[in-house]
């Protein structure tokens, strides 16, 4: 019975193939029929899924050989392609297999090959080839083949967000606008030609800086304190550039460094010599922390593998450090040179560096702050700009914010509070890439403190006694005057919403605009006019123009009236009941309507850019404005944080190096302690004519690291100004800390442990002096017992002898100890009092309790075991370490008891001889 169907089967296509097995089966059992029509089923699924991925297969092999022909193709001929015209047009290229817009892309790409482009079309920006793999892989976005290239695109309101994405993996990002708009187009002689682009902005992790990277910015999200739509940058984004200089008569390395950080304008200089290791480099890398580094191409091998560890110590993509490498003739001094006299001639602003001052610099800054003003001109950020207080002042001023009842101090905080980034809102216009929203809060803000402060004068001179707060708030507003001018002239909602066509309340200032804006009206008034025809000749005398979808004037007429429309209108769009249209006469003025309103975009623009530019001009005023509050807003922190920590007020005094502290705690401890007042406070006294030296031991755990960095916090925070954390304190202006704890080695580099230790250690004693502080913490641990006592007692002997330093040397070697017996004048013991619980049994370890209490006189052991017990070492090592360190300490014993009877008899005989 079977047969027969099957030949029919086979001859008819798939439903009557199933529905003729269908025949058959119903003679067999339901579960037989069931399991035949499911294998039928796999069988076609399957089938149909070998077929698909076959033409995948197919079409993907397709398309690799044809990106494959293309690329060879591009890169046979990217020589050959014609450069693009003066109006940005790509020239046409008989049968060629590009399209306009991928050849006027190639001749962008061909300008600017390492960067990543983001080409306008439309409402959206694209990214081809290459660049669309890399931006669909960084964004998690879908890249696929248009025409003859890999393409991928974003919404051009998220620009802002994607670019900043790209530029944390350390991408060059570049910007590509259309110059032209639609309508200027349309009545133009290249209106059939493709839209010209141009890039209009790069950015890299260190030049974020731009209406295209910064969001909008709206006044009451910071004024509530909310972020909003404000992206906040990290506080220090610094780009560095490093020069290298080999002295061949003196075999010596002069390395220049300069730091700028073009969101806020502060730029760092440095030039000092430096060895084959690289320390001193490495020192002030990782202080100023830069985002990006510019090198020349030649980089010395030891530098290179240096920044190359910097970069890489980081397992984040986007936080390691992007490495720009520049043609090394650009380091050249006589090239360097060139391109700063040639930048700073043609800088003629108020309060900017002068040639003659820059040109004084030593040649390594100079051989660095050429290419870094090259490089910063092709984001057109090479607009680039110190200060310092004394430390009585800045008490004066903690002291009276904090004793002062005064209304005037608690207005002027209150002013401070909720403010914007104003140092980087006024970089922003200075490089004349603000937005409307961003230069409105910025200005706003500086106008509002400045009117508030002008009024608050005669009570500051009345009021204040501090001469640092009265220089600070007497100057502030006189220097940010300039603002109120600017803010005068814009109109609030349009500068909020972002329309720079009616940004403008007062045109007579800017006549281009005002004539545009009069051409404009005098084409709507004659669109207005012509309403009366079209009412006569329709017989509506109630008609109006309406808009929908964006089409204005329309005519709106019934479709019952249909018969009464002239045939020469022109109908735009209709629905079941109404159809609309425009007569000859608007479809002529309408049209000139678009091109006068796009052209005004293009004029106001232009305008806006002018009016930047004039902002600029007082830029200097107004940063020095700026770090005015800054620097108030500093003081009142510090006098709220002495407040909060019962500080008390050091003092200070330049005659003599000397660290004299009563009861002293660590500020960061402290707080995190709480209100109990759990943290016991400690003494310190150095004098640098007596006793400069504390060696101090006692049982790990014990408290000792915590109290010197504590004593080196309390210096740095007496010579900034701020009050301490003690009840007493007298200190010196140190000419630095110079410290050296904990242990890490450099695989990238191949030091070890013990090999950073002394490296370190070594820099230490190159570079400090009597008037400097030297904290060195368990030096010589790491090597042997005998290597490391050796080396640590030689360095401190040198330190008490010859550098006369002020130190604290922390130890777990009792023979330091014994510098107190040779150097009496100069060296005390101490160490960080404990109670010891002796246990019942030999073979345990000692309980110790810590009272975190420095004491007078040497710790004798530092009971490591008991720190093995808390933690939580097994018992049986425990024991095992415990009987033997009571025979290695009985060895020890029994040697020191021989040892001082041979003494005691020698000194015996030698006074019967």
């Amino acid at each position: 019975q079977l047969s027969p169907v099957s030949s029919t089967v086979m001859v008819r296509g798939k439903k009557r193939r199933r529905q003729q097995t269908m025949l058959v089966v119903k003679s067999v059992s339901k579960e037989a029929a069931c399991g035949l029509l499911w294998m039928l089923q796999i069988n076609t699924v399957l089938k149909g899924d070998f077929n698909a991925q076959r033409r995948s297969l197919r079409m993907k092999k397709k398309r690799m050989s044809k990106e494959s022909r293309i690329q060879d193709q591009l890169l046979q001929n990217s020589a050959e392609l014609s450069p693009p015209s003066d109006s940005g047009v790509p020239s046409r290229r008989s049968k060629s297999i590009y399209t306009p817009l991928e050849q006027q892309v190639i001749q962008l790409k061909q300008q600017h090959r390492d960067v990543l482009l983001a080409v306008e079309c439309g409402y959206k920006y694209r990214f081809f080839g290459e660049d669309a793999e890399i931006a669909a892989k960084e964004l998690n976005i879908i890249c696929h083949l248009d025409h003859n290239f890999m393409t991928c695109s974003i919404p051009t309101h998220r620009l802002f967000v994607h670019v900043r994405r790209l530029v944390s993996h350390g991408h060059k990002v570049g910007v590509v606008k259309q110059t032209e708009t639609s309508a200027i187009k349309a009545s133009g002689a290249n209106r059939n030609n493709l839209f010209t682009r141009q890039l209009s902005a790069l950015y890299t992790k260190s030049t974020l800086v731009g209406e295209d990277v910064n969001p909008v910015c709206r006044l009451g999200d910071v004024e509530e304190g909310g972020s909003g739509d404000v992206v906040l940058d990290p506080p220090d984004s610094f780009l560095l550039c490093i020069s290298e200089n080999w002295d061949k008569l003196k075999k010596q390395l002069t390395v220049g460094l300069v730091a700028v950080q073009p969101s806020t304008g502060d730029v760092l200089l440095d030039c000092f010599p430096d060895g084959q290791s690289r320390s001193e480099l490495e020192g002030r890398v990782l202080k100023i922390n830069p985002v990006e580094i510019l090198v020349p191409s030649d980089l010395s091998e030891q530098t290179h593998r240096l920044l190359q560890s910097i970069t890489n110590a980081s397992t984040q993509a986007d936080d390691r450090v992007r490495v720009e490498k520049r043609d090394s003739a650009q380091f050249e001094f006589a090239s360097a040179m060139s391109t700063v006299t040639e930048f700073y001639c043609n800088t003629q602003e108020k309060d900017s560096r002068s040639l003659s001052s820059v040109a004084s610099f030593e040649s390594p800054v100079i051989c660095c702050l050429g290419p870094l003003i090259r490089y910063l001109q092709e984001f057109s950020l090479e607009r680039v700009l110190m200060s310092e207080r004394s430390i009585s002042q800045r008490q004066d001023a903690v002291q009276e914010i904090l004793e002062s009842d005064s209304l005037t101090l608690i207005s002027i905080r209150s002013l401070m509070s909720h403010l914007p980034d104003l140092e980087r809102g006024i970089c922003s216009i200075y490089h004349k890439k603000s937005s409307t929203q961003e230069f409105y809060l910025i200005s706003c803000s500086l106008s509002r403190l400045g009117l508030e402060l002008q009024a608050l004068l005669p009570a500051i001179q009345s009021q204040i006694n501090s001469a640092l707060l009265r220089g600070l708030l007497l100057d502030t507003p006189d220097l940010l005057a300039p603002a109120h001018s600017f803010l005068k002239v814009l109109n609030e909602k349009a500068a909020k919403s972002g329309n720079k066509t009616e940004l403008f309340s007062d045109l007579s200032g800017f006549p281009v605009l005002q004539e545009r804006t009069e051409q404009i009206q005098t084409v709507l008034n004659e669109i207005q006019d012509h309403r009366k025809e079209i009412r006569m000749k329709l017989k509506a005398p109630a008609l109006d123009y309406t808009t929908v979808s964006g089409q204005e004037f329309l005519i709106e007429v019934k479709n019952s009236l249909s018969s009464t429309v002239p045939p020469d209108w022109v109908k735009i769009s209709c629905t079941k009941a109404v159809s609309r249209y425009h007569s000859p006469f608007l479809v002529e003025r309408y049209k000139k309507l678009l091109q006068l309103r796009e052209q005004l975009l293009l004029d106001c623009q232009r305008e806006w850019t002018n009016f930047l530019e004039q902002f600029g001009e007082h830029y200097h005023t107004m940063k020095r404005a700026i770090s005015h509050l800054a620097t108030m807003d500093c003081l009142f922190s510090l006098a709220e944080v002495a407040k909060q920590g019962d500080y008390c007020r050091p003092e200070v005094c330049q005659s003599q190096p000397q660290i004299i502290i009563r009861e002293g705690r660590h500020p960061a401890i402290d707080l995190l302690m709480g209100e109990h007042n759990q943290y016991v406070a400690n003494h310190t006294e150095l004098q640098g004519d007596g006793r400069r030296t504390m060696i101090i031991t006692g049982p790990n755990m014990g408290g000792k690291s915590s109290y010197i960095r504590q004593v080196a916090l309390i210096c740095i925070m007496a010579q900034m100004g701020s009050y301490v954390p003690a009840s007493e304190a007298q200190l010196g202006v140190l000419d630095g800390i110079y410290t050296r704890m904990g242990a890490s080695d450099n695989i990238y580099k191949g030091r070890s442990t013990f090999m950073e230790e002394l490296t370190e250690a070594s820099e230490i004693i190159s570079r400090a002096t009597e008037r400097s502080l030297v904290i060195l913490d368990e030096l010589g641990r790491g090597t042997s017992t005998h290597d490391g006592i050796a080396i640590a007692y030689a360095t401190l002997e040198y330190f008490i002898r010859d550098v006369k330093a002020l130190t604290l040397f922390v130890t777990h070697y009792p023979p330091l100890c014994e510098l107190e017996r040779v150097y009496p004048q100069q060296v005390t013991n101490y160490h960080m009092s404990f109670l010891l619980n002796e246990p019942d049994v030999a073979v345990q370890p000692e309980f110790i309790t810590f009272l975190y209490q420095l004491t007078e006189g040497a710790a004798g052991r530092s009971y490591g075991l008991n720190v093995a017990r808390l933690a939580d070492i097994p018992d049986s090592i425990l024991h095992s370490a415990a009987r033997k360190s009571r025979e290695l300490e009985s060895m020890v014993n029994t040697r020191r008891y021989v040892y001082n009877i041979y003494i005691y008899y020698d000194k015996v005989l030698n006074c019967l001889v």
